[in-house]
């Protein structure tokens, strides 16, 4: 499953390499952030199309039909809200092409994704520290975020522009009279300055700002965002901290400093559904796929939600 993943990653990352450059500064919806982006969004949204095919071909996907129908329940509730979330921002058109897909993968990994044009997939592995809807609309509301701030587009769009900083660095220094080999340091140099620099904070900083924007889904989804915080102290407890560690080489926040900034985002997600008059999900339904391991005590028993 994980080779196939990769297969399809490198396949939509090809795809943003060579198509059309149309630079344009866009405005993050849930943020007001000014992003960077000259990849072809339509092309791409075909490419994942693609992609999507072959990870839920046949036989890849779960027979637990009860918890694949949760999937596709609240992701009709965040797709919804993303219509909602890009009004208010003037940009409902984004996504008015979207054919949203909703499915559940047979696979102990503990991951989901939302690829450009809607299409989104959990795997069985994650189900259980979901726990029940709110969990699912937490991990739905940040995955879908990526798309809809398109953070895709602009890493292909971040890595094109270090790739042509390369290509001036190089060319200058080859004909500056330097010797090939303090040539070669200082590539090697700028190449691991452009990762640490610019590439990997700017993955943090996606992370986070899908993070905000999840909770505005959520919450315009009619869950209650303060229940984001369990999620993420399950999902801390399952992976026993592990993400606190080598923060500075890690493409996620930590999962406290994650905890940290969910909770600041909460106010501005409940504003959000006050103003749009959001009635909150009567019944917050439980997954039936059980967790590997109890991380939490009590996290499960159903006295948290």
């Amino acid at each position: 499953m994980k080779a196939l993943f990769a297969k399809a990653a490198a396949r939509l990352f090809l795809a943003c390499a060579i198509l059309p450059l149309a630079a344009a500064c866009m405005t993050v919806p849930g943020t007001g952030r000014s992003q960077l982006n000259f990849v072809n969004q339509a092309a791409l949204n075909q490419e994942a199309a693609a992609a999507y095919r072959e990870i839920t071909a046949p036989g890849k996907l779960s027979t637990n039909r009860r918890d694949a129908e949760l999937i596709k329940k609240v992701g009709a509730r965040i797709a919804r809200a993303s219509e909602l979330l890009l009004a208010e921002y003037g940009q409902a058109d984004e996504i008015a092409g979207f054919n949203w897909e909703f499915n559940l993968i047979e696979s102990d990994d503990v991951n989901a994704f939302c690829l450009p044009g809607g299409k989104v997939a959990f795997y069985t592995g994650i189900m259980g520290i979901c726990h029940d809807e709110e969990g699912i609309a937490t991990v739905m509301g940040h995955e879908v975020a990526h798309v809809i701030a398109q953070h895709g587009a602009e890493r292909a769009s971040q890595g094109q522009m270090a790739q042509i900083g390369g290509f001036i660095l190089g060319t200058a220094l080859g004909g500056g009279g330097m010797s090939s080999t303090t040539a070669d340091l200082v590539m090697q140099a700028y190449g691991l300055g452009a990762q640490i620099g610019v590439l990997l904070p700017f993955s943090r900083a996606h992370e986070s700002e899908a993070d905000r924007i999840g909770l505005s889904l959520m919450a315009l989804a009619g869950y209650d965002p303060d229940k984001a915080i369990q999620f993420w102290d399950r999902m801390s407890a399952d992976s026993g901290g592990s993400n606190d560690a080598l923060n500075f080489l890690s493409t996620h926040p930590t999962d406290s400093q994650r905890i940290k900034n969910i909770t600041a985002y909460i106010p501005e997600a409940k504003t959000r559904a006050e103003t749009n008059h959001i009635a909150p999900v009567k019944e917050n339904q439980l997954v039936t796929t059980p967790a590997k391991a109890d991380p939490a005590k009590g996290a499960r028993d159903g006295s948290s939600s």
